[in-house]
């Protein structure tokens, strides 16, 4: 199956049949990122919910919704949504707003679309599962870093031809990890969940699952290495590079196979390093590998004002809506951002939560 697939994008007011929807959150991400990228998906959004009641009405206002609301609950019941979406925040103990939220949803019987991360435990993403499977409703979180094409790519190159197998894979993201013991502390631990889905996410989407794992930690800046064995036999490492400058490249990702292998950074480069023997070692006096050896290189260019080159399309999160808007028309399931998927980087978060810091441990 590939996953890189070129598709040309309607506009909203171009679908003849258009999903009701509501909106949980009138927040500063949900403001540049979310609302817009319902520009170019099925959706009519029929109400929008926030605390703020004023603030509610000016993103009713900005974004063509029926009605502000403040408790959606209420919203829920007059508006009988087929799909909500959840861009929240966190409750003061550090547990995540958005999961008893959409379980609110899905008893309304509808589907949900959520930010990450999708909760702060196993046994909270379990209750979605088993909610979710009452309703027959769809879950889905935004593992935007899925949906990067530059990332997808990568995903066909695994097992093709030219690459091989994926035998090891790096992935390095700026992230702290807070002292051991600190880490029991949801609150504490808050932006360390917040960010593990993304590093988390790719290692899924392109390694599989997780066998086991161990890390050493640095206390300076909370930086740490982990080592990493997929059931698929690979191996890999993923960087917390805690302490980077904030001009650096901000992430990177290398897949190796079997003679080849591909680096994606800063999630809009990515270079393909195709098979190629090492010229004659002490007599070769070009560098210059045959056309049919050569690196490919993708970068997408600024100069026209395409759709490829806004952050809406090459950071995720237009096509991880149309994700869900395309599986609920066709009545088919969502196979990114599952609560399948969630729970193994639930596994991964709780994994850095144990005090015996640093042991390799089965996942």
């Amino acid at each position: 199956m590939s996953h890189h697939v070129q598709r040309e994008i309607r506009y909203n007011f171009e679908f003849d049949h258009r999903i009701k929807a509501c909106f949980i959150g009138a927040g500063g991400h949900a403001y540049r990122n979310v609302y817009p990228a319902l520009r170019y998906a099925p959706v009519e959004l029929a109400g929008i919910c926030d605390l703020d009641l004023a603030r509610a009405e000016k993103f009713a206002k900005l974004f063509g919704a029926g009605k502000a609301y403040t408790d959606h609950r209420e919203m829920l019941e007059r508006e009988k949504p087929e799909l909500v979406f959840l861009v929240t925040a966190y409750h003061p103990d550090g547990r995540v707003q958005a999961t008893d939220l959409a379980l609110d949803a899905l008893a309304a019987g509808a589907h949900v679309w959520m930010e990450k991360p999708t909760a702060a435990s196993i046994e909270d993403i379990e209750r979605l599962q088993a909610a979710s499977a009452a309703a027959g409703c769809m879950v889905m979180t935004g593992l935007k870093k899925t949906f990067f094409p530059t990332i997808e790519k990568l995903r066909d190159l695994i097992g093709s031809p030219g690459f091989g197998r994926l035998t090891s894979i790096n992935v390095r993201y700026p992230q702290s990890l807070p002292k051991p013991e600190e880490r029991a502390d949801l609150v504490k631990m808050q932006s360390f969940l917040d960010h593990i889905y993304h590093p988390g996410a790719i290692l899924n989407f392109l390694g599989g699952e997780i066998e086991r794992a161990g890390y050493e930690w640095e206390p300076l800046t909370g930086a740490s290495v982990t080592s990493l064995r997929f059931r698929s036999g690979a191996i890999g490492t993923l960087h917390f590079a805690a302490g980077q400058s904030g001009g650096s490249i901000f992430e990177r990702v290398e897949i190796i196979g079997e003679g080849a292998n591909a680096i994606v950074e800063n999630g809009s480069r990515l270079t393909y390093f195709r098979k190629a023997d090492l010229p004659s070692y002490g007599r070769a006096a070009s560098f210059i590998q045959p056309d049919e050896n050569a690196a490919l290189f993708y970068e997408p260019e600024h100069s026209l004002g395409q759709l490829y080159n806004n952050n809406l399309f090459y950071l995720g999160y237009v096509p991880e809506i149309l994700h869900l808007t395309d599986a609920i028309l066709a009545g088919t399931p969502i196979t990114r951002g599952t609560l399948e998927i969630a729970r193994e980087i639930m596994k991964l978060f709780e994994f850095y939560r144990r005090t015996d810091a640093g042991v390799t441990t089965n996942l």
